[in-house]
């Protein structure tokens, strides 16, 4: 099934965090986003402006909210850089990549 039509499901501390070749994986479903030292991804989004930017961040988080995964997001004029992990492993986990692939079906 596409990353973006399944639901993030909540993590126990118990579960293992993504190893190297799983991430590989998960990446080639999830175009632009970059995993940073295999325990988070990061992606940068540009705008036209800061209200274009602000109106993408409201959209991220109507998902996040949806999804009860909660990525850090940085707003600035022309920009949007998220980072997202698993805080409750530490690591990546599948919930990372499908809000990922839910982030990059946003259309402003």
């Amino acid at each position: 099934m596409e990353l973006h039509k399944q639901k993030c499901v909540p993590c126990e501390g118990g579960t293992p965090t993504f190893k190297p070749n799983q991430t590989n994986e998960y990446l080639k479903k999830t175009p632009k986003w970059k995993a940073i030292k295999n325990h988070h991804l990061y992606r940068e989004f540009k705008f036209k402006d800061f209200k274009s930017a602000q109106k993408f961040t409201n959209k991220v988080g109507e998902i996040a909210e949806r999804e009860n995964h909660h990525p850090d997001i940085n707003l600035g004029w022309g920009y949007v850089n998220i980072t997202t992990y698993t805080h409750a492993i530490k690591g990546l986990s599948a919930n990372d990549f499908i809000l990922a692939a839910k982030i990059n079906r946003i259309k402003i």
